[in-house]
């Protein structure tokens, strides 16, 4: 199935961060830090489209966007407003 974000939306895969080495271990659930994402898909507004394009890796909050299931995995659609930066 292909989903195609309308307007000023993207569509995300989170990816998992890599684990640093350090000598501080802070649980899972103590840490509240932004996600890290894949972009599979723009929306069709033209000044979206300027800024990210397929394959960028964006950052964004917890709780940004509606989640849906894409061939069994986690997938996100999340408004420009939500990303909070994109990693060059």
């Amino acid at each position: 199935m292909k989903v195609q974000p309308l307007d000023d939306r993207v569509l995300v895969k989170p990816v998992e961060e890599e684990q640093q080495s350090s000598s501080i271990i802070i649980p899972d659930t103590a840490k509240e830090k932004p996600i890290v994402g894949e972009v599979k898909a723009v929306g069709t507004d033209e000044e979206i489209q300027k800024l990210i394009k397929v394959g960028d890796r964006v950052i964004f909050g917890k709780y940004a966007g509606e989640e849906i299931k894409l061939e069994g995995e986690k997938h996100l659609i999340i408004s420009r407003s939500d990303l909070l930066g994109k990693i060059e």
